[in-house]
This record gives C-alpha cells, structure tokens and sequence, in this order.
C-alpha cells in the first residue's frame, strides 16, 4: 500500500474508531468484546483498503464490515456460551445511568439479529434502505425485524418500559 493510502487508513481508524466502539459495545454489551469486534473489523477494512476507490466512504463500510461481523460471530458460537450483560464502565453526561443501565441490560437480552436491526435503527439513526444495505437483506426483513425486535424488548422490560420511555 501507498505510503498515502496508509496515511488515510490511519487517519480513518483515529477519526472513526470510537464511533465503531459504541456501536460494537451497543451490539455485544461488553467493551472488551467490543474492542475485539473493532479490531477484527478494522483489520478486514485494512485488508480492503487498497480498492476502496473513494475513502470517503469507507466510514459505511467499516459499520457494514462491523455488524455483519457481529452476527457473522453471532452465528457460530457454540450453544454453551452466554454474553453477560455488564453495565457500561461510564454512563453518557446527561443520561439517566439507570434508564440507560436497564435499556442496555434488556438490549443485551434480545436475539443478536434483532439487536443488530434496532442499534442500526434507532441508535446509529439509519433509514431502514440504509439498514438493509448494511446487514445485506430486504427493506422488509428491516422492517419485520425492526417490529419483532421491538416486542422482544417490550417483553423483557415488561412494565419497566414505561418508566423508561417516560422519564
């Protein structure tokens, strides 16, 4: 790779790395897992990088690469593994730890699948084309999973989901 190329990787990894951390530690609720899917997807866009033809873009390709990693990871872990869901070493200024604390724990809880539609959607703020693009299937398997997603996390905050959405 160019010394030029290399020089943009870098200054794309510095711009961007925290961005894709939250989105990882969204998805698998663990920042030491999400350190290890940053890393993992970083070095796949590096892999990539030399036929990037605008960089610019490359920001949508990393969080493609990131959460297809994720699922991709999802997929093939064994039955006998359990994602623990611990509360986020510091909460955001201005958030309530708690609310924030008890949506986490639940988002932990839903199907991987679900979770990767609803922290695209709702926390990340993509259209649901721009979803569909990104995890590779229909507007309308967005859609249905956006909806089924949402039920998930209705259930397993039960009551508890209108002290959240009201607070």
């Amino acid at each position: 790779m160019s010394p030029e190329r290399e020089r943009l990787f870098e200054e794309f990894t510095a711009a961007r790395y925290g961005a894709l951390r939250r989105t990882a530690y969204l998805l698998c609720g663990d920042w030491h897992l999400a350190e290890d899917l940053v890393q993992s997807t970083l070095i796949k866009v590096y892999a990539r990088w030399p036929r990037l033809r605008d960089p610019d873009t490359a920001g949508g390709y990393a969080r493609t690469t990131l959460v297809r990693t994720f699922v991709d990871g999802r997929r093939r872990r064994s039955a006998g593994e359990v994602a623990l869901a611990e509360p986020p070493e510091t909460a955001a200024v201005g958030a309530d730890p708690d609310r924030r604390l008890a949506l986490l724990a639940a988002l932990a809880r839903v199907t991987p699948g679900y979770r990767a539609v609803l922290v695209l959607r709702y926390w990340e703020d993509q259209s649901v084309e721009e979803c569909a693009a990104i995890l590779d299937r229909s507007s309308g398997a967005v859609r249905s999973d956006a909806h089924r997603g949402l039920a998930q996390l209705r259930s397993i905050l039960g009551d508890s989901v209108h002290e959240i959405a009201g607070a």
